[in-house]
């Protein structure tokens, strides 16, 4: 199967790279040129843009950082929805508003082109085990054709229902981590201002039944101040974004998501954008 992927940051890249070692032709494109360089040595082709891709792709995959990246390069000057054959099947694994979602699944069908909006639960580590959850909005039937390609990246598929329902999803589950790293974040500073040692505060809280297990995994992260990035704050704010603008769409109200997407967005302000968004905890403790 020859397979068309366009977006290559910290996710996109090892999932391209385990859809390469299962043994698929892959054919890449990414802005920065660059960041393919180590897929192409392992045997992928290069793409000179999203429109070059689509013509012999049997599936394409785009994996980019935020809605307006995902329409510029499908129905941008170059974009790859024109040249795609009917029946080509779009995955989008990009963390979108369920809205646009609909939107992509709309201007596809115009283009004979079948439509899934399928992102992922899980970062770079994740990513780079093939340990992904996808999340999947769309026909049962285009699903099951191209659920060998997901079982290559990711170790769990859960089909949520009709297109934008796999993109609802994972703007649930952002906003949740988004709101439990702050609320931990937020206990921590303030106990350590209080004079409590901060290994023991860390130990007490994540021992806690009412922390969220996940947190666990952030643990030396804050201990030890390193935030390289597994998920950058500027894309957690921007999910906050995506969900408190869905919420509006709906009119409903969500006044604990619009309070932590502020926090978030002043960190990045304070040039903590690119850094792990567990980074939020070095903001809040200055």
């Amino acid at each position: 199967m020859k397979i068309g992927f366009i977006g290559l940051g910290i996710m996109g890249a090892p999932m391209a790279a385990n859809l390469l070692k299962g043994g698929h032709q892959l054919c890449v494109y990414n802005r920065t040129k660059s960041k393919a360089v180590a897929l192409i040595e392992r045997g992928a082709e290069w793409g000179d843009s999203p429109k070059e891709i689509a013509k012999d792709a049997d599936v394409i995959i785009t994996m980019l950082e935020n809605p307006t990246a995902v329409e510029e390069m499908a129905v941008g000057k170059d974009g790859f929805l024109k040249g795609l054959k009917k029946d080509t099947i779009w995955i989008d694994s990009s963390t979108v508003n369920p809205s646009f979602s609909k939107k992509m699944a709309k201007l596809a069908n115009k283009h004979g082109v079948r439509f899934l909006d399928a992102p992922v639960s899980g970062s770079k580590v994740p990513a780079e085990k093939a340990l992904l959850i996808f999340l999947v909005g769309g026909e049962q039937e285009d699903l099951s054709e191209i659920q060998p390609l997901l079982d290559l990246m990711g170790n769990k598929t859960i089909h949520v229902g009709e297109n934008g329902k796999g993109a609802a999803m994972k703007i649930m589950i952002n906003q949740l981590l988004g709101q439990s790293m702050l609320a931990f974040s937020e206990s921590l500073s303030l106990g350590i201002a209080m004079g409590i040692d901060k290994t023991k505060a860390i130990d007490i809280l994540l021992e806690s039944a009412v922390t969220p297990p996940i947190l666990n995994a952030f643990r030396s992260r804050i201990e030890d101040e390193n935030y390289e990035p597994n998920f950058p704050l500027k894309h957690l704010q921007k999910d906050l974004q995506l969900f408190t603008d869905t919420a509006y769409e709906y009119e409903r109200a969500v006044p604990l998501t619009n309070t932590a997407k502020e926090v978030y967005a002043l960190a990045k302000q304070d040039k903590q954008g690119d850094l792990d968004f567990s980074s939020v905890f070095k903001f809040l403790n200055k």
